[in-house]
């Protein structure tokens, strides 16, 4: 099946293998998305996927803060920083894609978080708010109206990806069934849903996509 317009596009967010479980900050039930993500890609006119690729001396990482614990929060010079576990470090198998992922639809793939000293959640700008990725750009490039967001986690990644897809104008979309939340602190996924819908955001199903194609 194909879409027959041409102003969409599907963001394929994070779906790396030190995400899904056994990686290293696993999302529960992290690769049950990937089927249902391989099964929505050919209906697309562009396709993109973003992939953490973080130095080994990343910023984000709590070993790069000697006497502080994963999980932790520190202040830096714009914004609050969560340290986590090492993760998705450049060249390494836990930032390769999810083995079963079917790249042959991507189109772009959007490297985030490689500069050392910036966190970056969201798949259009890294974490000071100001520094883009290029993404918004490529996309109305091709005259994309409507952005529809999949992958890792609901509540962190995707919850960023997709505001700021509000925030540039597109027709936002959060596919809840090809994503999956990590709830940390708990009702942080709850919280997500909410502040996405009041942005006008449009939490689907997988099998409503073609509705709003």
């Amino acid at each position: 099946m194909e879409s027959n317009k041409n102003n969409n596009a599907f963001v394929i967010v994070d779906v790396q293998n030190d995400f899904c479980p056994g990686g290293k900050l696993a999302v529960s039930e992290g690769d049950k998305i990937v089927p249902i993500i391989n099964n929505l890609s050919s209906i697309f006119f562009k396709v993109v996927a973003t992939q953490d690729w973080h130095p080994s001396n990343h910023v984000s990482f709590a070993k790069s803060h000697p006497g502080k614990n994963e999980f932790e929060t520190i202040e830096l010079e714009d914004n609050v920083q969560i340290l986590w576990p090492e993760h998705c470090v450049q060249g390494t198998e836990g930032a390769d894609f999810h083995p079963d992922l079917d790249l042959r639809p991507v189109d772009l793939i959007i490297r985030k978080g490689t500069n050392p000293n910036l966190d970056s959640y969201s798949a259009f700008f890294e974490n000071d708010h100001k520094t883009a990725t290029g993404l918004g750009y490529y996309l109305k490039g091709f005259g994309i109206k409507k952005v529809f967001l999949c992958g890792l986690a609901t509540d962190v990644c995707v919850f960023y990806s997709a505001m700021d897809s509000a925030y540039l104008g597109f027709e936002t979309y959060v596919i809840e069934d090809a994503s999956r939340g990590v709830d940390v602190p708990e009702g942080n996924l709850k919280n997500s849903l909410d502040k996405m819908i009041q942005s006008g955001i449009k939490i689907i199903k997988s099998d409503e996509v073609k509705i709003y194609l």
